[in-house]
């Protein structure tokens, strides 16, 4: 399973580590992901999904139901 936020698409980006001596070597920065079980009121059922920090404010923000209609317009399953 890919390193994505399902709210915001947040991925894995790339950088570089920098010693003290402005050695370079290349690292991941990964994002804050935890499955999270959410109720879904209107469907009666709990939906599983793998949300950064930020996607749970989002869902917090807007509702579960806002969300997860978005979701299918971009054809993510939840």
């Amino acid at each position: 399973m890919a390193r994505v936020c399902q709210v915001t698409g947040k991925k894995t980006k790339s950088g570089n580590n920098v010693s003290h001596a402005h050695n370079k070597t290349r690292r991941k920065f990964l994002p804050n992901l935890h499955t999270h079980r959410i109720w879904v009121e209107s469907q009666n059922r709990f939906v599983k999904l793998r949300l950064s920090k930020k996607g749970l404010r989002t869902i917090d923000k807007h509702g579960i139901d806002h969300v997860l209609e978005n979701l299918k317009d971009f054809g993510e399953r939840a």
